[in-house]
């Protein structure tokens, strides 16, 4: 099964829905495009985080018995520093990194984001653009 190294603050903000990334959200999408195989849209991320999350609670129980801080008390200007140092502190009691296996084909719903977005908002007008590379032509 594939693995790859990826640092605990992304991978606990797949697991708890709490943006705690020092990468901010490219993190979360790297944990997810390699778990899932894919190269998710922004709108694929919630539904790919459901899937993964149970995955990494079972590889990682120690990272899962985290318990994120409520930062909702802190200035804007606070947060941020505030939530790297809680990070640093969780980095020097757990690690660094850890190689975190893809999901089984079985635990993934592959959906083309077009579709997928369609039926997160039948409402929405979806226009799909289509380009050619430089060069090409058609």
């Amino acid at each position: 099964m594939r693995t790859k190294s990826f640092t605990i603050d992304d991978i606990l903000s797949v697991m708890s829905d709490t943006l705690v990334s020092r990468r901010h959200i490219g993190g979360v999408y790297d944990v997810l495009n390699h778990m899932t195989g894919e190269s998710l849209m922004t709108h694929q991320l919630p539904r790919a985080s459901r899937e993964a999350e149970p995955s990494l609670r079972e590889q990682f129980p120690d990272l899962a018995a985290i318990e994120i801080p409520d930062w909702s008390a802190f200035s804007a200007n606070e947060v941020r520093a505030a939530v790297f140092a809680w990070v640093d502190e969780q980095i020097a009691q757990h690690g660094e990194t850890r190689e975190v296996r893809a999901l089984d084909p079985d635990d993934h719903t592959r959906i083309d984001p077009i579709t997928e977005l369609s039926m997160l908002r039948p409402d929405a007008e979806v226009i799909v653009v289509t380009t050619t590379p430089e060069g090409d032509p058609r």
